[in-house]
């Protein structure tokens, strides 16, 4: 079985990705959706940030298969299309606090994701600081 895990390197982010470690099973594998910010690719592409977090991973002794998220990309779709293409056993997403009018203008990756989701999903927060 499989994990899929949404990740964009911040404290959410980094929580989701924390807790998707902690959630497998033995011989699961980890697939990372991997959303690099621009700000990072300018210095290194979308390939080598997935390289380099693959890297981390395995030598936490994590099986991951990293994925890279692109800019036309819809992030629920991609999130939820690797669950199904991996037959994914959880989803781990990440939360982040928003306004009421926030999530009415904006729309909620994590509620599509919560809609259309193949299996069940784990949403966490990032500790408060």
């Amino acid at each position: 079985m499989t994990v899929v895990v949404g990740y964009v390197r911040t404290d959410e982010g980094e929580a989701a990705l924390a807790a998707a470690v902690e959630t497998l099973r033995d011989g699961e594998r980890l697939v990372v959706v991997n959303k690099s910010e621009e700000s990072e690719l300018e210095e290194f592409s979308a390939e080598q940030d997935a390289d380099g977090m693959r890297e981390l991973l395995g030598e936490k002794g994590v099986d991951a298969e990293v994925v890279s998220l692109y800019a036309g990309d819809e992030p629920a779709d991609f999130i939820v299309s690797q669950a199904e293409l991996h037959d994914a056993r959880l989803i781990v997403i990440g939360l982040r606090r928003r306004s009421s009018v926030g999530k009415m203008l904006l729309g909620s990756t994590a509620q599509a994701v919560l809609f259309n989701a193949p299996c069940p999903v784990l949403s966490v927060r990032a500790p408060e600081r």
